[in-house]
């Protein structure tokens, strides 16, 4: 059983998203979009990058190539989803997930480290922390800026959808802490199950310690699960 990281013309973090889940105990191959998915795969990975070189908008291409069909074939048979920064855009686009990604309020590319809280620990992508954790995980996006209207943000709240929200190294959430813009702070979401999340900050790059930290292996854990 193998987590399949599904690759696109343009994608970047593909190799990285196989490196870290061996890293963490879990086997994982690139699977190439147009060969569509392998027979019963573990889990699937949509990975960071520029899919279709972003035009349109980010994301856009991606989530209407024939493959996303396979893969919502797999998340009616239960095979947990994880979209990351790219991939995030590719699911919400492909209607994995709510809302929608776009162009960062700085209107500029932005790449740091950033520090997030844990709002719903209760999931395979959340299950190695605690709800109000504060971890830490690098971004790199121009686009990372999460939209959605109120209604329905208040709804994902109830349903304790909302994985991640950006914060300080104290776990406040507050304007200054948002390097985005996004709406209620929000950095990853659940779909409607909770074995489908998309989150614009990269987990793959935070595994290693020698790199500045591993708070992405408890994410790419939930793979395990």
């Amino acid at each position: 059983m193998t987590v399949s990281v599904i690759q696109f013309g343009g994608s970047n973090c593909d190799r990285d998203a196989v490196r870290a889940l061996r890293d963490v105990g879990v086997d994982a191959e690139r699977t190439w979009h147009e060969d569509g998915l392998p027979e019963d795969p573990s889990g699937i990975v949509l990975p960071g990058g520029f899919s279709y070189g972003d035009y349109l908008r980010a994301g856009a291409m991606a989530g209407r190539a024939p493959i996303l069909q396979d893969v919502r074939d797999a998340v009616n048979e239960g095979v947990p989803v994880l979209g990351i920064c790219n991939g995030a855009q590719v699911g919400c686009e492909a209607g994995l997930t709510p809302g929608a990604f776009t162009t960062n309020a700085s209107a500029r590319f932005q790449c740091e480290h950033v520090h997030l809280r844990v709002e719903n620990a209760d999931t395979p992508w959340t299950r190695s922390f605690e709800p109000g954790d504060v971890i830490e995980l690098p971004i790199a996006h121009g686009e990372g800026r999460f939209e959605i209207d109120e209604e329905r943000l208040a709804d994902l709240d109830a349903d304790d959808r909302v994985l991640f929200r950006y914060c300080d190294a104290d776990g406040n959430v507050r304007p200054a802490a948002n390097p985005n813009g996004s709406t209620g702070a929000v950095a990853g979401v659940c779909g409607e199950r909770e074995h489908v999340a998309v989150l614009m900050p990269h987990p793959e790059r935070a595994t290693l310690p020698e790199l500045g930290g591993t708070d992405g292996r408890g994410i790419l854990r939930g793979f395990a699960e």
